[in-house]
């Protein structure tokens, strides 16, 4: 009896422990503050910069799509959407192996890559927009409320 108790308490462990790696799956929905203005070949190229610099693999670039996927030690496999226009964006699930997907949950490491995806992609539409407000301020041309003085 004791042995079987012993085999049944593994068991519940192992269960839960299988348990708390699967979440449910993050789908980032992203439309962009008013303060934030990009166009869509901005868009476009902060969504790439972002998969590049992740390590992602672009796979196919289209006017209103981007798909990509990430291989992970060789084993862990995910592969997704991400439609967007100038002003938004979102990052969808397309497939995935190893990754135990079932009935819209997920491993959590998954989640961790599209949320690290999501904060990239922001990053870099807001570098651009600071280095645009730049060179427009070293042109002359002030962004609205800003009063440019000469010295």
């Amino acid at each position: 009896m004791p042995s079987l108790l012993r085999a049944s308490l593994i068991v519940l462990t192992l269960l839960s422990v299988a348990a708390c790696t699967s979440k449910p799956l993050v789908t980032p929905d992203r439309t962009l503050p008013a303060t934030l203005h990009t166009d869509h070949e901005q868009m476009k190229q902060a969504i790439l910069t972002t998969l590049v610099k992740r390590k992602w693999s672009v796979q196919r670039v289209g006017p209103d799509l981007v798909q990509a996927e990430i291989t992970v030690r060789g084993q862990y496999h995910a592969e997704i959407d991400i439609p967007y226009t100038a002003d938004h964006y979102e990052i969808k699930y397309r497939d995935s192996r190893e990754l135990s997907y079932k009935d819209g949950k997920i491993h959590k490491n998954y989640n961790r890559w599209v949320r690290l995806l999501d904060k990239g992609i922001l990053r870099e539409l807001r570098d651009d927009q600071a280095e645009t407000t730049a060179k427009n301020m070293a042109n002359g041309v002030t962004p609205q409320g800003i009063t440019q003085t000469a010295q």
